[in-house]
């Protein structure tokens, strides 16, 4: 298939991108930016494409057979002074079914939204949150505009714990940094629990709703593969870079390296288990694998 990958300049979408291409597949990123300081990226064809301007054209679009949509925004991408709640619900609750609609009446036969978990494990938290609410504007938007010819679906991720050859994430940068001690700060972490998942396994799944296109289409469905708490997801960090058990204090506070506002289930217990027919439809995505993301991300990052 010929695939336009958009927000294949971040870490999940320049991993479907590479897993896409190394299947067989004809990839395209798609962005506002081209990402040259990733290699492997960067030897991808490259379509510029602004979803939330509306500069991207049918024309342009028909090119494909599929397309994968990774380019939620969040707080990180409201421009300075907008209105936080307004750019997000535009952004991503009016702009991403528009831009599937789009894709729709330009031919392509696939689309792909990767989305969030939470509004799934936290529904009560989602009319409070701007960026919640989006999120599932966005991926119930998308499932809307599937029909007999268009198989549209969202694929909706808890935490995505991986990394990209050449690519430097930096919230797993600090954490490294963060287990090396480089920051001088306490060894602590915040309270809470929830579901963790690989990129791999992501990429997985993204490419068995391509594949299983009319069994998933019109859906939104929860991914996702290991319960753990936040003390756990990082003592695993501070293991692999120091080669030995840490336990680490949780606390109430503030947390420097998982903040309140990056942690939309707030100090909850989550715990779920995805539907085993759901994998199935996606592929047979590998389950048990955000262990060996920590590794590969070890091995990138950390030099002993």
């Amino acid at each position: 298939m010929q695939i336009l990958v958009v927000g294949g300049a971040g870490m999940i979408g320049g991993h479907a991108a590479l897993f896409l291409q190394s299947k067989g597949h004809t990839v395209t990123v798609g962005g506002r930016h081209r990402l040259d300081s990733v290699p492997l990226l960067a030897a991808l064809p490259f379509l510029e494409v602004d979803y939330v301007a509306g500069t991207i054209t049918k024309e342009q679009l028909a090119a494909f057979d599929a397309i994968v949509f990774t380019a939620g925004a969040d707080m990180r991408h409201v421009p300075k002074g907008e209105d936080p709640a307004a750019f997000l619900i535009r952004a991503n609750g009016e702009a991403v079914p528009a831009f599937a609609k789009l894709a729709r009446s330009a031919g392509v036969k696939n689309f792909v939204h990767v989305g969030s978990a939470y509004p799934y494990i936290v529904p009560d938290l989602v009319e409070a949150s701007a960026y919640l609410r989006s999120r599932k504007l966005a991926a119930d938007g998308v499932a809307a505009t599937s029909t007999t010819d268009f198989s549209a679906c969202s694929i909706d991720p808890p935490f995505v714990v991986g990394t990209v050859p050449g690519m430097i994430v930096p919230v797993f940068q600090a954490y490294i940094q963060y287990a090396e001690g480089k920051f001088g700060l306490p060894e602590s972490a915040p309270v809470g629990a929830l579901n963790f998942i690989s990129v791999r396994s992501l990429s997985e799944a993204i490419a068995g709703a391509l594949e299983n296109g009319p069994a998933v289409s019109g859906r939104t469905i929860l991914v996702g593969d290991e319960n753990w708490s936040y003390a756990t997801y990082l003592e695993k960090f501070f293991k692999a870079v120091r080669k030995t058990d840490v336990k680490l204090e949780v606390r109430e506070e503030e947390h420097p390296m998982m903040p309140r506002w990056s942690l939309y289930a707030q100090d909850r217990v989550v715990s779920y288990e995805p539907d085993p027919e759901d994998v199935k439809r996606l592929g047979n995505y590998r389950r048990h694998d955000v262990d060996n993301a920590i590794e590969e991300i070890i091995a990138a990052y950390h030099q002993e």
